[in-house]
Parts: C-alpha cells; sequence; structure tokens
C-alpha cells in the first residue's frame, strides 16, 4: 500500500453549498490558483452539469490549472458526465467523479430506485464515463449507511467497468471514529478487486468528527485519499477541514507513516482567501488556522514556551505560513511592484483596466491607511468594483451623523445602472441608518440573516474593517463583502454588493453528495 496520501479538495464544490458560499467565476479561478499553490494533488472545480456558470468555472480552472489533476463531479447518467468531460477537456490532468446513493434509505425515498436499477446504472455510468476520461471516482453517496454486501457488489462492479478512485462518503456526519474505519477496512476485504482502486473518504462534520473519521479511515481503513476543504466550508456543519488533515498526518508521522505534498506554508493564505472570498469567517480558536492558533495566554505556557517553543507547540506557526503575515507595500510603492505582489499572492485579474481598477483602490487606500498587509490587498480585489463585470449598485459615497442622545442618521449616494441617486434615513446606529437609506430606495425586500464584522489585519486601530452582509430573498442566500477603515462605508458596500448578487441571473445548483 502506498505510504503517499492524496488530498483532494473539493473547496470550490461541495465548500460552495454553504448557503451564501457561492462564488463567481473568477473567484473560483482565483482560489484554484491558491490550490495550485498549496499543491492539493485534486481540485475538485465544480459540478459541470448544474448551471453554464458552474460549467464555465470548471473549464476556466482546467485551462489555467497546470500542477493538480482538475476534477468535476456529475450524477450517475450520461448528460452529467458528457458535460463535465466537455468542461475538462483543457485540463493537464482529468478526473469525472461520478455518484450515485446507494443507503437503503436514499434508494427509496429519494432515487425511487431498486438496489438492481442503481447497482446497473453505477456500472453503466462509469463505462461511459471512461471511455471520455482515463481517471474516473465513483463515491456511493450515503456510502456509510448502506448495507455492506450490497455496497461491495456496488463497488466490484464499477472498479470492473474501470473506476480508478473508490470513496465511501459518510454523507450526513452520522460516523463514529473506530465504526467508519472498520466499515472501510471490511469492505475493502469483501470486494475481490479492491485493490485495483484507490480508496477514498469523504466525511462530514455534523458531529463535530469529519476529521477524526477521515483519520480512521486512512489508519484503520486503509484509504489513501482524503476528501476535504479549506477551513472545513461546507453545508450544515461542513466537511473535514484540509489544514487538520494534513497537520495531523505531518505532525504524526511516526503514527501514520505517511507522507503528503502539499506546501503547508501556504495553508495560512489559502484560508485567508477563502474566508474573505466567501465572508465565512475563520473562529479565533480554529485549529492551525484560527488568530489564536498559536496565542499562549497562561503565564505558565508562556514561560515554558519562552525557555523551548516544542514545550506548549507542536508545530510551528512559520510551517503553516503565518510568517506571510508582513507589510508588503506602502503609499510609494509604484504599479509594477502591486502587479508583481498580486501574482505572488496568487491573483490573477483579467485585464488592464481591472488592474488599474485594483491600483487605484490601493493608492486611495495607502493615503488612508499607512502600513499595507497581503490580508489589505486580498480584500481590495474581493471588491466587486475591480471587475469589469457590470453591476445594477455602486456606492458614490456616505456622510452620516452621529451624537450621544440624538438619532444617528446618514446620507448615502449610489448608482444605479450607472445612474446617480441620493438617500437617506435615520436608524439605531449609522450602520443602520446607512443600509436603511440604500433599502429604502432600492426596496429590494430581501432579509438580513447576518451582519457581521471582522478587522483584516490584527494590533492596530488603523486595520481596514471587513464586513460581511448576507441577504435572503426569494429561496437565494447571497453573501457580500465590503472593506474599508471606515467600518460605516465597508458596511454599505457590502450590502450593495450582495444587493448585487440577487440582481444577477446567475444560477447556482447545489450538487448533492
Amino acid at each position: 500500500m502506498s505510504d503517499q496520501l492524496i488530498i483532494f479538495d473539493t473547496t470550490l464544490r461541495d465548500g460552495e453549498q454553504s448557503p451564501g458560499a457561492s462564488m463567481t467565476r473568477d473567484e473560483k479561478l482565483r482560489i484554484a490558483r491558491q490550490l495550485e499553490r498549496l499543491k492539493v494533488d485534486v481540485i475538485e472545480a465544480g459540478f459541470a452539469a448544474s448551471s453554464n456558470g458552474d460549467f464555465e468555472s470548471v473549464k476556466a480552472i482546467a485551462d489555467a490549472i497546470k500542477d493538480s489533476t482538475i476534477c468535476s463531479l456529475a450524477r450517475a447518467n450520461d448528460r452529467d458526465i458528457s458535460r463535465a468531460a466537455e468542461a475538462l477537456k483543457g485540463a493537464n490532468r482529468a478526473r469525472i467523479h461520478t455518484f450515485i446513493a446507494t443507503s437503503a434509505l436514499h434508494m427509496e425515498k429519494k432515487l425511487r430506485m431498486t438496489p438492481e436499477q442503481v447497482l446497473e446504472q453505477a456500472r453503466q455510468s462509469v463505462r461511459f464515463a471512461r471511455n471520455l476520461c482515463e481517471d474516473i471516482e465513483f463515491s456511493a453517496e450515503d456510502g456509510y449507511r448502506s448495507e455492506m454486501d450490497f455496497l461491495a457488489r456496488v463497488v466490484e462492479a464499477v472498479i470492473a467497468e474501470g473506476a480508478t478512485t473508490i470513496n465511501i462518503p459518510d454523507t450526513v456526519g452520522y460516523a463514529i471514529p473506530e465504526l467508519y474505519g472498520n466499515f472501510i477496512s471490511t469492505l475493502r476485504e469483501k470486494v475481490p478487486n479492491s485493490d485495483k482502486a484507490i480508496w477514498s473518504v469523504h466525511c462530514h462534520n455534523d458531529l463535530g468528527m469529519a476529521v477524526a473519521n477521515s483519520l480512521a479511515g486512512v489508519k484503520i481503513g486503509g484509504a489513501r485519499q482524503v476528501e476535504c476543504t479549506i477551513n472545513g466550508l461546507g453545508e450544515r456543519a461542513g466537511n473535514c477541514s484540509l489544514e487538520e488533515i494534513v497537520m495531523a498526518v505531518r505532525t504524526r508521522k511516526d503514527y501514520f507513516g505517511l507522507t503528503v505534498g502539499v506546501d503547508a506554508t501556504q495553508i495560512v493564505p489559502a484560508s485567508r482567501m477563502v474566508s474573505q472570498t466567501t465572508g465565512f469567517v475563520v473562529q479565533p480558536n480554529k485549529a492551525v488556522v484560527g488568530a489564536n492558533a498559536f496565542a499562549h495566554a497562561s503565564g505558565i505556557h508562556q514561560d515554558g514556551v519562552l525557555k523551548a517553543r516544542d514545550t506548549y507547540e507542536i508545530m510551528r506557526a512559520e510551517d503553516v505560513g503565518w510568517s506571510a503575515n508582513k507589510i508588503v507595500l506602502g503609499k510609494l510603492s509604484g504599479r509594477n511592484a502591486f502587479k508583481q505582489r498580486l501574482q505572488e499572492l496568487g491573483i490573477a485579474l483579467d485585464s488592464e483596466t481591472e488592474i488599474n481598477a485594483a491600483f487605484a483602490k490601493f493608492k486611495e487606500l495607502a493615503d488612508r491607511k499607512a502600513e499595507i498587509f497581503d490580508e489589505d490587498i486580498l480584500a481590495l480585489v474581493s471588491d466587486d468594483s475591480v471587475t469589469t463585470e457590470k453591476e445594477q449598485y455602486s456606492l458614490v459615497s456616505l456622510a452620516q451623523r452621529s451624537e450621544t442622545g440624538e438619532r444617528p442618521h446618514a446620507n448615502v449616494v449610489f448608482t444605479v445602472d450607472g445612474r446617480e441617486v441620493q438617500a437617506d434615513s435615520d436608524g439605531n446606529g449609522p450602520v443602520d441608518a446607512s443600509l436603511k437609506a440604500i433599502e429604502k430606495n432600492v426596496k429590494s425586500g430581501a432579509e438580513m440573516v447576518l451582519y457581521s464584522v471582522n478587522a483584516i489585519t490584527s494590533g492596530s486601530t488603523e486595520s481596514q474593517g471587513e464586513v460581511t452582509v448576507r441577504l435572503q430573498h426569494g429561496g437565494r442566500v447571497v453573501n457580500g463583502v465590503g472593506s474599508d477603515p471606515d467600518i460605516v462605508v465597508a458596511s454599505a458596500k457590502a450590502y450593495l454588493s450582495a444587493l448585487n448578487k440577487l440582481h444577477s441571473k446567475a444560477d447556482r445548483v447545489a450538487a448533492q453528495g
């Protein structure tokens, strides 16, 4: 059995299924480039058949990424598989990932198919996919809750048809580590041709055990691929965290005896990029990538670390990329230096117009903020106004008045389809007044389901504030992210960004699996 653990990143597919986390094509491409810098083995770029937007995203990533295998999800039918193959044409290394549910509950209630029908559809789908692509992954949706003997028949059949990777997901996060590891081990023993494929685990975090279950699948079950996401992003309670898997295997190589090809110094930059793009803030005490992951408040701990780091630290902060948090540019920096830094951060803007817009925003920020950090630059380019896509709404200016004992008032000037409008309103605070002024004119009718503020860089009141606004309307949930040293301005930008996404006609159809 190989001692190499394959890291399969599904941030852009399963991670994107978090309500409000759907990304634009450019955002997906930016994250894919960072995943390539991270040296993940497989990037699941999306579900090509779900929408034209997702097809174009998968295609763009397949064309741009050279060092990682690019994968597209597909249901077990010819249309989905053909669409995935078409999107992956430009990839150096392509993989089609097809799936069908195998648990009695899913077959009866969701698919309304008999076990024999499911077996035959799985077999035919892998056969069809194998004629279009050499690298085929098959997933048994809700595999952990499937009947063992039936699942073994399905797996044996799809391997015989050419599946090169077999994934047994804990789709609903029901597993317990020891039981899940033993389930994978027993299943492999029951499948006569199990040695002809790589076994994979894909665990959800509903009971907080996604990482533990995945590691048990590796250690006990013999799996050699783990499917995971940056920051554990994903629907419900999320997916298995890439950063935790990688650092667990690296830190405890004495136990696992495995190697990973990931460049761990790119973990924190990847975490920040995903957080800033989706608006899902990383909790401070999150393992590996949380702001407090390497902080020591206890006097006893501080004393120990000062004397010898390994008294309380099992890994070094710089090993996962924390040392990358350095000042990179200032107000005297030129356009070429700014452009070079964008490239170093894995950011690719499609046109000179976009680069010029981003640089103008950088110079504006540098006049207001002496020290510019990588996080500030990432926040700048995540702003909708640096892209060439047509915006319905855009902030022009904002003035607000707030004093003790008086009701706050805001006056906001913004454009609607290029036409400048002015709106004003009172509110419970300056942020409330500003957003009410915008809504008073727009009349979107959207419900705000989340408002959060995060400091982009720590240690100074000069830090940019990053605001996430999540709106829900007509069954759609969207995130808007805005950044500015003035938190009221950042809030208005975030609200208008969310309104732009609500106004967009781009469909997002959630994948299953």
